[in-house]
């Protein structure tokens, strides 16, 4: 993390979960600053985050935020914010909580892995931010840097495991 470091909460709902994750996505690639500029904007564009509506987004929705200057146009990461707004509802009603789900795992690797297994445009620096800022247990960010520096190959490997194919209305 460059920078202050982002405030560590527990969500108290959905919302915060998927606001959490989406950041990683939109700052994936680009200087944190521009995303951090723009997140009350792209919040806003995106209804808050709640995930029932996200996961509703259709192509309307899709070509509106393609033409708003407050959210990252870029149709990959919009695609993917809604594709992941579905996945935290069926986690959710899987795991009777969003919480309890990221609990199910046995360590931070675990956890990681299949957070990048469950949602798109997650990888190994995204799935530390969004469990360090949801206040879940994370290894120091130094330690945690160089080892991910040192299996950087295997780990961008993995990153490409297919995704659970996610439906999307036509709306």
């Amino acid at each position: 993390m460059v920078g202050k470091p982002p405030q560590r909460r527990k969500p108290k709902d959905l919302a915060g979960y998927l606001d959490a994750l989406s950041r990683p996505v939109f700052q994936s690639g680009m200087n944190w600053r521009v995303i951090d500029a723009k997140w009350d904007g792209i919040r806003d564009a995106f209804a808050n985050f709640d995930p029932a509506t996200v996961a509703d987004f259709g192509p309307q929705e899709i070509q509106r935020l393609l033409s708003d200057t407050r959210v990252v146009r870029s149709k990959a990461k919009i695609e993917a914010t809604i594709d992941n707004a579905q996945a935290v509802i069926e986690l959710d009603a899987e795991f009777g909580g969003f919480d309890r789900y990221l609990r199910t795992h046995g360590s931070f690797e675990e956890t990681v892995a299949d957070l990048k297994r469950q949602f798109r445009y997650i990888g190994d620096s995204g799935a530390y931010h969004f469990l360090y800022v949801v206040n879940r247990p994370v290894p120091p960010h130094e330690e945690w840097f160089a080892a991910s520096r040192r299996t950087g190959g295997a780990r961008r490997a993995s990153r490409r495991a297919p995704k659970k194919p996610r439906s999307r209305s036509a709306a």
